[in-house]
């Protein structure tokens, strides 16, 4: 027994990235809308603590989301500090081209495995969104853009209208997307069916298809199985998660959802197991109380602002060098 510990570990990467989606995925699934300001403060105050990569919002018609209705100013901020890599999801070439004059570094562009969810969402077939991406690739590509293009394949468990998924259909799906020219792909349990033996089985399927290309987990924690979730992907091979600070956001098609993955809960996860992410937990901690002010009257999710940090918790530094 005392080997399995130590064998255990070896499975699991030095370092991982956290990408902060609240600003997107859980503001336009609330009802307040969050002013530039105090947008940007988030932005900065996130960046203060670490965060590197973020996701500022969706290009999308301000009559459809006005809660992300200033996506290009909050791109604008964020791009003003130097080193953030700066996402936005868009769901078309409309909003790709929007997108690319933003001077993002990235377009996510949502697909949704279940055709049923795909059409209540979207109101496009699967194949329709890979067509998509074909489009929106010439076009980066005709402007001399470097805009990265990521296909995020979502529903990949299940799907409270259509029921179950076909794990194969997640793979061609995701393999159709880098044939149309995504630079990189993600998977994202978008209602909460996942568990981490289902998570451990398609993301092995899945690093093992698009090897580098293979970009990012997102976890909603619908069940409460979020993290636990996260730690079966670390074991496949991925390093990079998607968060929401107090855990917010959800999917309209996904009725009693609880929220993503809280941002400072997964950070706290990956430290104590010695998972580098460059991140300040007490600065998250802090912008978490910002924004429980900011959003008074929603629910914000997560458990570790209930309690706090525990004194033995070291920074990862602190115990590498104590056993060097």
């Amino acid at each position: 027994m005392p080997d399995a510990l130590p064998t255990m570990r070896a499975s699991l990467p030095n370092t991982a990235v956290i990408r902060e989606v609240g600003l997107r995925d859980g503001l336009q699934s609330i009802r307040t809308t969050l002013s530039t300001e105090r947008k940007c403060a988030w932005v900065r105050a996130a960046y203060a603590a670490g965060v590197r990569e973020v996701e500022v919002g969706s290009f999308v018609p301000a009559r459809l989301l006005p809660q992300l209705a200033d996506t290009a100013e909050i791109a604008a901020c964020a791009r003003t500090l130097h080193g953030l890599f700066v996402s936005a999801l868009v769901p078309n070439l409309r909003g790709a081209l929007d997108a690319i004059a933003s001077g993002v570094d990235l377009i996510i562009v949502p697909l949704s495995a279940s055709r049923a969810h795909s059409l209540a969402n979207l109101r496009k077939s699967p194949d329709d969104v890979v067509a998509e991406v074909a489009r929106i690739r010439a076009a980066r590509d005709a402007a001399g853009a470097r805009t990265l293009i990521e296909g995020g394949v979502g529903t990949a468990f299940g799907c409270t209208l259509q029921g179950e998924v076909d794990p194969g259909e997640v793979m061609r799906l995701m393999q159709a997307l880098l044939d149309a020219g995504a630079d990189r792909v993600s998977l994202a349990d978008t209602v909460g069916y996942a568990d981490p033996a289902a998570v451990s089985r398609l993301f092995e399927r899945a690093v093992a298809l698009a090897g580098e290309r293979f970009w990012c987990g997102h976890f909603h924690d619908t069940r409460g199985l979020g993290l636990a979730n996260v730690h079966a992907a670390l074991q496949a091979g991925v390093t990079r998660f998607d968060a929401c600070l107090g855990g917010i956001g959800g999917c309209p098609h996904a009725p009693g959802a609880s929220g993503n993955v809280a941002t400072e809960d997964l950070a706290f996860m990956l430290e104590s197991m010695g998972i580098h992410t460059g991140l300040d937990i007490g600065g998250l901690l802090a912008l978490r109380a910002r924004l429980a002010d900011w959003l008074s009257g929603e629910t914000l999710h997560g458990a570790l602002w209930r309690a706090g940090l525990p004194r033995t918790l070291q920074p990862i530094s602190s115990r590498t060098s104590s056993t060097s």
